[in-house]
């Protein structure tokens, strides 16, 4: 059984985690994999697998968990989505994860699946996110004491969700989740560090008290920031982040090299105010997340803190 996320929290001062998505094909599953063994390395407190737009890759998702799982000494969260999700979807693939000894999962709203135009999320049994978290919650009591119960995680969003343009609502929409019975917070990718902060501050004057998670995504090239910015629904690329790369020209190794030290610089200030974990959209990629610990001496320092929170005293 991995551990619970709760545990997770209080065995680690900082957590340090990773994301990954699931490989299509044969060529790009062999490349994860040995990227995943790269970075099991590292000694991550725990990894996360996403789910695809309207739960297109729920089988690849659950086989690369159970293979994580079965194969490695990382402990998985499976994402899971209320887009094109019954009840009983739900069920079944909690019963499943139950079964193969996972302990924790991640519930989102999730994207509409991409083949459809103007989809209709009224037929979907989980309009939004916080009736996952309940959902998930009243799995947990059902299944109690013979299961322990998963921990959850629900997303944050430091610069704004698009579909919410009114922060305020937003922020209530996020305590809903939070108050329906999740465990932590893991953020959107973000760029300037005063985002975040600003939205930590938020969540605390909001009454919101469980950890939350600080999503970071180094840039590794030109075209992989702008689906970046597509992805993260907007995330805002400072200006100085813009000029240094200006400079790296057409170059990708100094694209790589500007992107690499602005994301250890954004880590290093992170830890300097006790973040609570950092979380690494890897694009199942390692080169650059191994260096940034590199960089910082993030390996050996993370792994110190974590024996001497777990030693136990006679």
């Amino acid at each position: 059984m991995d551990m619970h996320i709760r545990d997770i929290f209080a065995s680690d001062q900082t957590t340090v985690s990773f994301e990954f998505f699931p490989p299509k094909t044969a060529a790009d599953a062999e490349a994860l994999y040995e990227n995943i063994a790269h970075l099991e390395a590292l000694h991550p407190s725990f990894v996360s697998v996403t789910y695809g737009a309207g739960g297109s890759t729920r089988q690849l998702t659950h086989d690369l968990v159970l293979r994580l799982k079965q194969t490695t000494t990382l402990d998985p969260i499976p994402h899971l989505t209320c887009v094109c999700q019954s009840e009983q979807e739900i069920d079944e693939i909690l019963d499943k994860y139950a079964q193969a000894g996972v302990s924790n999962t991640l519930a989102l709203g999730g994207d509409p699946p991409r083949d459809v135009q103007n989809y209709d999320r009224k037929a979907d049994a989980f309009q939004y996110a916080a009736e996952l978290v309940r959902f998930i919650r009243r799995w947990n009591v059902r299944n109690a004491p013979a299961y322990p119960g998963f921990g959850i995680g629900v997303a944050g969003f430091p610069e704004g969700h698009p579909a919410t343009p009114n922060r305020l609502d937003e922020l209530d929409y996020l305590k809903a989740k939070v108050d329906a019975g999740a465990d932590y917070i893991c953020t959107q990718l973000f760029f300037d560090n005063h985002s975040f902060y600003d939205f930590r501050e938020r969540c605390e004057l909001a009454g919101i008290h469980v950890p939350i998670i600080a999503g970071v995504m180094p840039v590794t090239s030109l075209a992989g920031m702008r689906r970046m910015a597509q992805l993260a629904l907007g995330a805002c690329i400072p200006a100085k982040l813009l000029r240094a790369l200006d400079r790296a020209g057409k170059d990708p190794d100094a694209v790589k090299r500007v992107g690499i030290h602005w994301a250890t610089e954004q880590c290093r200030d992170l830890l300097d105010h006790q973040v609570r974990g950092i979380h690494f959209y890897t694009l199942n990629k390692s080169d650059a997340t191994r260096k940034i610990y590199q960089n910082l001496g993030l390996q050996d320092s993370l792994m110190l803190r974590r024996n001497a929170s777990r030693q136990v005293t006679p």
